[in-house]
C-alpha cells in the first residue's frame, strides 16, 4: 500500500483461456516461515518492493487446473505499507509490475477473492482515518 495505491502484477503464466491475469503477489510458504513472513517475501520477490505487515485482511481457499491435475490453494492476504524497493527488480515470473489505485485495483483484479482483499483494505483503511 502506498498513498491510496496497491501494487499488481501480471504473472507470466496466463490463465486457461490463454488471457493476461491481473493479480496481486503471492505464493506458497517456504519451511520455517509463518503465512506473514511468506507474504512479505513474495511481494518482495515478486514485485521488487519492500513493505512492512499492517494487519492481516482475510484467508481464500480456490482450486485449479494445471497440467491435467486439481490443486487446491489457500491463500492468506495481508495489508503491507510500502517501505522501498524498485518494480523493476522482479522476478521472472511476473511480466509487469504497476501501481494502480484501489478503486480501481477492486474493480480490474482477474480474481473475485482478490478484489474482496482490496475491498477489505479499503474499509480498515477508511475506518483509520
Amino acid at each position: 500500500m502506498r498513498d491510496g495505491q496497491v501494487v499488481v502484477i501480471v504473472p507470466t503464466r496466463r490463465a486457461a483461456d490463454g488471457s493476461r491475469v491481473l493479480a496481486l503477489p503471492k505464493g506458497h510458504v517456504d519451511p520455517g516461515e509463518t503465512p506473514v513472513q511468506a507474504a512479505q517475501r513474495e511481494v518482495r520477490e515478486e514485485t521488487g518492493i519492500l513493505a512492512e505487515p499492517v494487519r492481516e485482511l482475510g484467508q481464500t481457499r480456490y482450486w485449479y487446473r494445471r497440467d491435467g491435475r486439481t490443486i487446491g490453494k489457500e491463500v492468506s492476504f495481508f495489508l503491507f505499507e510500502h517501505t522501498g524497493g524498485d518494480t523493476a527488480d522482479h522476478d521472472d515470473e511476473v511480466e509487469e509490475v504497476r501501481w494502480i489505485g484501489l478503486e480501481r485495483a477492486e474493480r480490474e483484479l482477474s480474481h473475485a477473492a482478490e478484489r474482496e482483499m482490496v475491498h477489505l483494505a479499503r474499509a480498515y483503511l477508511d475506518e483509520e482515518r
